[in-house]
Parts: structure tokens; C-alpha cells; sequence
């Protein structure tokens, strides 16, 4: 069953209500997944705000159009709904991210992995191509599902066929990213096969999202990165300072990251992320700014 959605109400908070109805191409699907990655956040704060949520696509697109965003469940998932019901032929996989730390890669079910088919070109000849707006530091546009190295501005990604997943293929990362890369399943996956995992991630005490609260917003000459009171930008006019009061970040939320929460929610999610900072300077850690789980 389709999922039912608003897809004037995306549009509009992507700021592309002309596509509405339009024939699917790819500069409409690279101009679709631009402006998703600019204007819609990877973030998990709904778990530190304590509202648990779900992977139904649906369900996040309401989320995604009341101005809020959400990590790869929230945000493949619901961009998979909009391309849907735009007439586009999308495929969910199993997929799994792995960090500078990990010994291996692998399809582990730790991210939601979209391709597009029935779009060729003289970039992508077969008309498949890899969109993935979950990664947080990832890509800006789509890439097409062809083995080769790729600039999107100022950074260098690899796809090639994966070693450890048959028939599957691997992302490989930038250097300067906050992981390794990534490996997919050809397989078709149903949301249904994401459940555990995101349980898993928003409940553990040792999932990277419990641990810290966090923001991502990727655009066409880099990537800003709110982790904790630490904010970075990799890219264009590299930076990293640490927001010292709730007035500094609530503002870095909303200007940088377009998260505009209630009086409410702020007064819930400071006290818990001034002590998340104070116990990583007590620490005194010197950990990079990562988001890989």
C-alpha cells in the first residue's frame, strides 16, 4: 500500500512547489535531493527531547513539513515517499555504515539506502542512480550507480562493487568525512526490516544518538556538524566553536540548521546538553567530531 502524503506541503518546505507534477528527470531529481539536503536537517534531537518515533515513511514526511528532520529512517524514508508519489521509481536497501574505528564494513542494517531507476543518461547509461540525504556529512546530489570516483563540490566520494555484500555496492567516503563509507544490498528492503535497528539506536545507551545530541546540514561547498555544544563546518571556511550558552545554540539551531523549537522543548534539551558537554570536558576527550554509529 502507497504511502499517503503531503506532497504539496514537502514541496513547499523544500521551496520546489513548481515540481509539483512534473515529468521525472534528473535535473529535477538532483534539484529534489539538493534541496532536501540544504533545508531539511539529519538530526536526532526527538530522542533527547524523549518522543520516541517510528520508521514509517509517513510519518516523517508530517515531521519533515512541521520543520523538523531526523536520521536515515526519517529522511530516506520519507524522501522515498515523495519520489513515489512524483512517479519516480525508487528501491529501499539494507544498508550499513561504517566507521574509521569498525574492522569491517557490511550491510548491517544501521542505514536505509535509496536508488532511482528509469533515468538515463550519458552520466548513468543503465538510468540508475544512488540519492541518499542520511548520511548527515554526505552527499549533496545523487550520484549515479556507476563505479568511479565523483566530486560534489569540494569533496571526493568512490562507488565500486562492495566486497563484503554480493551484488551490493560500496560508498566510499571523503577523508575529511565522519565516517569511512558504506556498503548496500541489491536486494530490495521493506521498512518493516529497519524496525530493530532503530530501536536499537534511539533506546541503547550505546548508540552515538542517545550519547549526543546532534545536527547536520549538507550543502553545495560543505557541511556544518552540531554535536553537543560543538560546531563545526568542513569545507569552505573551516571552523569549529563551541556554543557556551543555550542563547548561542538554540540561534545555531535555527540559523544554521533551520530547527526552531518551543520554549518547552529548549528548556527540556539544554539542561541535557550542557551536561553532555560538561561530562566530555571532565573526560577532557579530544575525540573528533563524528556522527557514525
Amino acid at each position: 500500500m502507497p504511502d499517503t502524503i503531503d506532497v504539496p506541503g514537502y514541496l513547499a518546505r523544500l521551496g520546489l512547489p513548481e515540481l509539483a507534477g512534473h515529468e521525472p528527470s534528473v535535473p529535477a531529481l538532483r534539484a529534489l535531493h539538493r534541496a532536501h539536503a540544504e533545508r531539511v536537517p539529519y538530526e536526532c534531537l526527538e530522542i533527547h527531547l524523549g518522543r520516541p518515533t517510528t520508521v514509517c515513511p509517513s510519518a516523517s514526511v508530517r515531521r519533515i513539513v512541521a520543520g523538523r528532520g531526523g536520521y536515515c529512517f526519517h529522511l530516506n524514508g520519507a524522501f522515498s515517499a515523495l519520489l513515489r508519489a512524483l512517479g519516480y521509481r525508487v528501491t529501499r536497501h539494507l544498508g550499513g555504515v561504517q566507521g574509521h574505528a569498525d574492522p569491517v564494513g557490511g550491510a548491517t542494517g544501521n542505514h536505509l539506502v535509496l536508488t532511482v531507476s528509469g533515468l538515463p543518461s550519458a552520466e548513468s547509461p543503465e538510468g540508475v542512480w544512488l540519492a541518499d540525504l542520511g548520511m548527515g556529512d554526505g552527499v549533496h546530489g545523487p550520484l549515479p550507480l556507476v563505479e568511479g570516483t565523483y566530486t560534489d563540490g569540494p569533496f571526493r566520494y568512490g562507488l565500486r562493487p562492495s566486497v563484503v555484500e554480493p551484488g551490493g555496492w560500496r560508498f566510499d567516503h571523503d577523508a575529511r568525512g565522519s565516517f569511512l563509507g558504506m556498503d548496500f544490498r541489491s536486494q530490495p528492503a521493506r521498512m518493516s526490516d529497519f524496525r530493530e535497528k532503530h530501536e536499537e539506536l534511539t533506546t541503547s545507551p550505546e548508540s552515538g544518538f542517545v550519547r549526543v545530541a546532534m545536527a547536520a546540514r549538507r550543502d553545495a561547498t560543505g557541511f556544518d556538524v552540531l554535536r553537543g555544544l560543538i560546531l563545526t563546518r568542513v569545507g569552505d571556511s573551516p571552523s569549529r566553536t563551541v556554543l557556551s550558552d543555550q542563547v548561542a545554540y538554540f540561534h545555531a539551531l535555527a540559523d544554521i540548521f533551520g530547527i526552531v523549537l518551543p520554549g518547552s522543548d529548549r528548556a527540556l534539551l539544554w539542561p541535557r546538553v550542557a551536561e553532555t558537554h560538561r561530562r566530555w570536558e571532565r573526560e577532557q576527550s579530544d575525540l573528533p567530531i563524528r556522527m557514525d554509529l
